[in-house]
């Protein structure tokens, strides 16, 4: 086993306290003997959800040696209220502690960049190991398997038990419900995300009729008592009348036959997309990532394909699927659909006219659209400036503020309602007249909203419920809240910067250079004008930024990937891993500002 550098890891601090401990509170030193993996999310990044269903095998087969520790550390102020924190761990089904981080205080310890971070403790309470993005629950199984053996031969490893307590459940008709779908005779269809199933409820929105789906995690098709769901949401009519689901953690499309209550497949594999995988296709043999929400627009299916920060379309004609807008590059950029960038994609309305896809676009807390341009489609934003700036601002949408929408439905006047679900309200955006409203305010993460007879009937997710408004003659308006995410802004020196991707391949792993370079590195830059040299794509993972004269703050995004494949020269075929990670760092030029920006992007034996 290679030398790891000796760094003490820093305690483990958060004003939110600890949940799934039975209400104990934990220090490092209450875990020494056990091998640690603190998890850095926040509940509303996607690839912090893809983490926590990539550690759920890993946590089971070592929970007599490993404790998973997840670091919540919220972006949105919506994330840094202790309830909000709560409802999410046991939306997403954490099954282990967390320590509820507001003010980020544990994050900068451990001097973290970017959600998910993930980072190894050993027994004797020395960090060893970090990675950030998502795909290295292999490389951290090897590591935790030779920790076991290294602290096993030294006596310092202690096995048994773990800290994590299960909170008790509680019983509601629905358990934070995602969408929700208007059926011919009145009644609803609703996913039932955290209970793994689709429940159709009377007009009444209440009255449960019947269940479709075992309500076991799981993927499976069959009958209305075989099916196995994982946390569906979003659902549409196909033009032959079955329901398309979206399947978000099988990453994959299902199709319901109201009348048999059949449940079968329609796009999808059940495994999650990577970069290099094929993006179109037969649908049965393309990998999806996320799917969050789905609609009927221009003669297809449309896909609102979270996990990728893109759209895709599947053909029922032909049975397959392919990309339809956006690079998979995280952000807010307009144009042509191959070009734009999407950040999250989470809620998707076709217009009352058919000429415009209204779309959700959870975290640059914005409401954009598709529409036909040609022979092709553009993507164009109606509200939201990017990633890091929201807030509850009614007015011009120009300056009107969302905080991380996941649902819209088109109004029969051209307008849209957009469930504005960490404000807790319903808003209304005109193209007529250019003006943001309030409809409605007191809603519990409400996550979609369907038209019934003029009123709205709202998912409120964090309530477990319908919710039925009438729509107001007049809105009210809001003045106002504007925020900018809480992570610190990293201070650089004004003229070069150099940006460095650290990545080291996990151990028993080497750079895949079979093909040509195995690593990416794109840069850019909002506003672009901060940039006066260095944006773009290339394959090393350095790169000399040129910062420009005048501009003295902004953020640089980052995107870097990185291929490396088993290192095992018996093995003709060896397994590759792809390690990806997007960044957005907010930066302030200054001239006591540092020279070198370093981001992490895999396993390290040293640090940075």
């Amino acid at each position: 086993m290679a030398t790891r550098a000796r760094v003490r890891a820093p305690e483990l601090v958060g004003k939110g306290g600890w949940l799934n401990t039975g209400d104990q509170q934990y220090t490092l030193a209450d875990l020494r003997g056990r091998i640690v993996v603190l998890d850095f999310w926040t509940f509303c990044c996607v690839n912090c959800l893809h983490v926590l269903d990539e550690l759920r095998e890993l946590e089971e087969k070592h929970r007599d040696t490993l404790v998973i520790i997840g670091v919540h550390s919220p972006k949105f102020v919506h994330e840094a209220e202790h309830q909000a924190v709560v409802d999410a761990v046991e939306r997403y089904e954490v099954h282990h502690p967390v320590l509820d981080d507001p003010e980020l205080a544990t994050w900068k310890q451990y001097a973290v960049r970017a959600w998910p971070t993930l980072v190894v403790i050993d027994p004797e309470g020395y960090v060893v190991a970090q990675h950030a993005g998502e795909g290295h629950a292999h490389a951290i199984e090897k590591l935790v398997e030779e920790l076991e053996a290294e602290h096993t031969a030294k006596g310092t490893l202690r096995r048994g038990d773990g800290p994590y307590v299960a909170p008790e459940p509680v019983a509601t008709h629905l358990r934070f419900p995602g969408k929700a779908l208007l059926l011919p005779d009145g009644g609803f269809l609703v996913s039932d995300t955290t209970r793994h199933r689709l429940v159709e409820i009377e007009a009444d929105g209440e009255t449960v009729r019947r269940h479709l789906g075992t309500g076991e995690r799981g993927f499976g098709d069959g009958g209305p008592d075989e099916a196995r769901f994982s946390e569906p949401q979003g659902l549409a009519v196909l033009p032959d009348g079955r329901i398309a689901v979206a399947d978000t953690v099988n990453h994959a499309i299902r199709a319901l036959d109201l009348d048999t209550g059949a449940t079968t497949t329609l796009a999808g594999t059940g495994r999650q997309w990577w970069q290099g995988s094929p993006t179109s296709g037969p649908a049965r043999e393309v990998d999806l990532s996320s799917p969050w929400d789905v609609a009927w627009f221009a003669g297809r299916l449309w896909i609102a394909m979270a996990g990728v920060h893109q759209l895709w379309t599947y053909d029922p004609a032909t049975g397959a699927v392919e990309v339809a807008a956006g690079t998979t590059n995280e952000g807010l950029v307009d144009g042509p659909a191959a070009e734009a960038w999407f950040a999250q994609p989470s809620g998707l309305a076709t217009s009352a006219d058919g000429e415009r896809l209204w779309v959700a676009d959870s975290e640059t807390s914005a409401l954009r659209y598709v529409e036909r341009d040609g022979g092709g489609f553009v993507v164009r934003t109606a509200v939201g400036t990017g990633l890091f700036d929201f807030g509850h601002r009614d007015g011009a949408a120009g300056q009107a503020l969302f905080q991380h929408p996941l649902g819209v439905a088109a109004l029969p006047d051209g307008s849209v309602a957009v469930c504005d679900t960490y404000n807790h309200a319903l808003r209304r955006y005109d193209p007529g007249s250019g003006e943001v409203t309030t409809l409605a305010t007191d809603l519990r993460e409400p996550s979609d909203a369907v038209l019934v007879d003029g009123d709205l009937v709202v998912v409120e997710s964090a309530r477990h419920r319908l919710t039925r408004l009438r729509l107001p003659e007049e809105a009210v308006r809001v003045a106002g809240r504007a925020h900018r995410t809480q992570r610190a802004a990293t201070e650089i020196a004004p003229g070069t910067l150099r940006l460095d991707v650290v990545f080291q391949a996990p151990a028993g792993q080497k750079l895949d250079t079979r093909y040509g370079p195995s690593t990416r590195l794109l840069v850019s830059a909002t506003p672009p004008e901060l940039l006066a040299e260095g944006a773009g794509p290339g394959s090393d993972l350095f790169r000399e930024l040129v910062l420009a004269e005048g501009v003295t703050e902004g953020v640089l995004h980052v995107s870097a990937m990185a291929a490396s494949c088993d290192d095992d020269p018996a093995n003709e075929y060896p397994a590759c891993h792809v390690h990806q990670q997007d960044w957005g760092v907010p930066v302030r030029v200054s001239a006591e500002g540092t020279a070198r920006l370093p981001l992490v992007l895999a396993g390290m034996d040293e640090q940075a």
